[in-house]
């Protein structure tokens, strides 16, 4: 009986899946903040080379990878699949559970899945360096590891809570020769106004994007990248689902159910997006998306246009939002902190394409516990929620007594993240539910936009 399915290198993807062509209706426009109209390709350039603008608003089904991406991919995929046997014994289930492992690449997450495709299509378009927002840490790292292969600068602004709470993703980010910047920092406008107005403030991913952004818009030589939400961001993970399938192939097997943590919406866009395609093709899987109740986008926030960014300097869409000024409290651990959500994967919960869930992250730690000391790994804080979410499938499963398939991704690993477990195992990691008055203010103030 195999534990883990491996792929040869050859089988990694050449090309990328684009959902759109089969999504359930047509998309709605991106706004420019500034005009109120729909983005063109010309507003995008400002941040943007034109090969990753095509892509984002392309409607051809399949991507060609660049030789020069995959070459590079071949340092960690395809990467694993394992069959959690140990796991399934511990539940005493009669389920089965596999996950796909993502922690085997150099920054230890899914990121570079994407990292390394807009460090190529920058550095092919002249581009000197990149600025980008990062919370956790795990895309900054990341993003900072695909600049050095490609001889550029970056540039990370850091959510300043989490550059206390996780030095070492700092530490990574400087390795690989990036440049981190706690934000709200005194480098930007953005940044100074927020400060002014609060001296105190820890943070957000939606301050970070707007310092990344205006860096990016104010220096001729500089981009900015982004490592969730946009369309084509979602495109490059899904490399992560189509080995999958082919892994699942190689088992005898097929899941029932998908699982992945959801923030912006890479990677639960990355596993998820190949098995929502097979769903036209008669296959019934459900495909689950799994939330902080602290930040509780799908299943709390509203489907609404709205900023990308606090200072109102990226674009507006169509997504679901806890409104784009939403703050996570800062004794929330298990990150997945963004306002908002993937367009793409907004529309496929409205029309009721997918499920979401949220969950306390004390229940997610300690399903994050057992699943360690099952299978060995230490799971992302991230991950940990779609741990928690499988375990629960699993659960179910033995109740109703029947046999039933759940893959989960598990986005990386948390040997960074050691001080959110030491909350844990002492008993200090607060649950928190983010409350409904403090939603219902947000999107008070979302913009106003007449198609």
């Amino acid at each position: 009986m195999n534990t883990k399915f491996i792929l040869d290198e050859s089988r990694i993807p050449r090309q990328w899946y684009n959902i759109i062509p089969d999504m359930p209706g047509p998309l709605f426009p991106v706004i420019n903040p500034q005009t109120l109209k729909p983005v063109t390709p010309e507003d995008m350039g400002v941040i943007f080379p034109r090969a990753l603008i095509e892509q984002e608003m392309s409607t051809e089904r399949w991507i060609d990878i660049p030789d020069e991406v995959r070459e590079i991919y071949k340092l960690w995929r395809p990467s694993p699949l394992f069959r959690a046997r140990r796991l399934e014994q511990a539940l005493q289930t009669p389920a089965k559970i596999y996950y796909k492992y993502e922690g085997v690449s150099p920054a230890g997450s899914h990121k570079p899945n994407t990292a390394i495709p807009q460090a190529y299509y920058n550095k092919q378009a002249g581009i000197r360096r990149l600025a980008t927002e990062t919370g956790a840490g795990q895309w900054g790292s990341s993003l900072a590891l695909a600049c050095s292969m490609f001889g550029l600068e970056c540039t990370i602004y850091m959510v300043k809570v989490s550059c206390t709470q996780k030095p070492y993703r700092k530490s990574m980010m400087q390795l690989w020769g990036g440049t981190v910047i706690p934000s709200p920092s005194e480098f930007t406008n953005a940044g100074r106004s927020i400060l002014a107005h609060d001296p105190d403030n820890l943070g957000s991913l939606g301050i970070a994007i707007s310092e990344a952004v205006e860096d990016a818009a104010t220096h001729e030589d500089t981009n900015y990248a982004l490592g969730s939400v946009l369309n084509h961001v979602c495109m490059h993970q899904t490399v992560i689902g189509l080995e999958a399938k082919e892994q699942m192939a190689l088992a005898g097997d097929y899941p029932d159910v998908v699982i992945a943590c959801c923030g912006g919406g890479s990677n639960f866009a990355g596993l998820s997006f190949p098995f929502i395609a097979d769903r036209a093709n008669g296959k019934k899987v459900r495909c689950l998306a799994v939330e902080p109740s602290s930040c509780p986008t799908l299943t709390k926030g509203v489907y609404a246009f709205d900023y990308g960014d606090t200072a109102k300097l990226a674009p507006i869409t169509m997504m679901y939002t806890l409104g784009h000024d939403f703050m996570p409290p800062g004794i929330h651990a298990g990150g997945l902190r963004y306002h908002g959500d993937s367009a793409l994967i907004s529309q496929l919960y409205h029309a009721g394409e997918i499920e979401a869930k949220s969950y306390r992250q004390n229940a997610c730690f300690e399903g994050a516990l057992l699943f360690a000391r099952s299978e060995g790994i230490v799971p992302a804080p991230e991950s940990s929620h779609a741990v928690r979410a499988a375990i629960d499938e699993a659960m179910l499963a033995k109740e109703e007594g029947k046999e039933r398939t759940i893959l989960f991704g598990l986005s990386g690993h948390g040997q960074l993240d050691m001080g959110a477990y030491d909350a844990y195992l002492a008993g200090g990691l607060e649950d928190f539910e983010y409350p409904e008055e403090k939603i219902r203010e947000a999107l008070q103030r979302l913009p106003k936009i007449q198609l």
